[in-house]
């Protein structure tokens, strides 16, 4: 699948979402609770949790099909909200999905390249992110991109608590 990249804007977040809900539910059905991923989702990759987001300086990236348009991954940078010792200059990758169907086209290590162009230009010096300890695909691919553990923290989804790392990447 042909893709295309750009900044997202407050007027996305309706795509955010949808891209937002439907990898979630892609990679974690089987894995967690249907009702943990359904609260979840509602409460934390709403159009009106994007919207916040965006009102708070985050930014986004935006993947989109060349032929239509339609949303098929994104990525967002937020400040940092995980338990390692805070370094000046530190951003947090808060998300990065692709769709099922974009995956091996290179779309994932393009929305990480320009994620980390993004930090740099805004003067970030280290980017964390957080991920599912049990999410070994995520885990490689982070990996493969240079990053390297930095700590672990309890993670709610739902009503269920889950273990996850904590990676960093010196920019």
């Amino acid at each position: 699948m042909e893709w295309r990249l750009r900044r997202a804007a407050p007027a996305d977040a309706a795509a955010l979402s949808l891209v937002a809900g439907a990898t979630f539910l892609q990679t974690f059905a089987g894995v967690l609770e249907g009702a943990d991923i359904l609260a979840h989702v509602a409460r934390n990759s709403s159009a009106d949790a994007f919207a916040r987001y965006m009102e708070e300086g985050a930014m986004a990236t935006l993947a989109e099909a060349r032929a239509g348009g339609a949303p098929i991954g994104y990525t967002l940078l937020t400040v940092p909200d995980l338990p390692v010792a805070p370094q000046a200059g530190d951003i947090e990758l808060k998300r990065i999905y692709v769709l099922a169907g974009a995956h091996g086209g290179g779309l994932g290590p393009a929305l990480m390249a320009r994620a980390v162009e993004d930090a740099r230009a805004a003067g970030h010096e280290r980017m964390l992110l957080g991920v599912y300890g049990e999410n070994h695909r995520a885990r490689r691919f982070y990996e493969k991109q240079g990053f390297a553990l930095a700590g672990t923290r309890r993670f709610l989804v739902g009503a269920t608590w889950h273990d996850d790392v904590i990676y960093a990447l010196p920019l």
